[in-house]
């Protein structure tokens, strides 16, 4: 995972529904113009980044060892 990317848990998809699964954990993309908007730039399911409201998600952080893991599966 490229650094500075966060990760971020869906909490709900009102009008995304195509796009964004609630409960799954997306990445995220610092973008300072969109953190004044209130929006956060995220890898969607089609694998492309959009923005879409912060109300939308939750930022989440991993223990240590689960990021270890999942940079070693990438």
């Amino acid at each position: 995972m490229k650094k500075n990317r966060k990760l971020f848990v869906c909490i709900h998809n009102d009008g995304y529904a195509v796009s964004l699964d609630e409960r799954k954990i997306y990445l995220g993309i610092p973008d300072a113009d969109a953190d004044r908007l209130g929006m956060v730039r995220i890898i969607d399911e089609s694998g492309e980044d959009y923005l879409y409201p912060k109300a939308c998600f939750a930022p989440i952080s991993l223990p240590v060892a689960v990021r270890q893991e999942l940079k070693l599966a990438a």
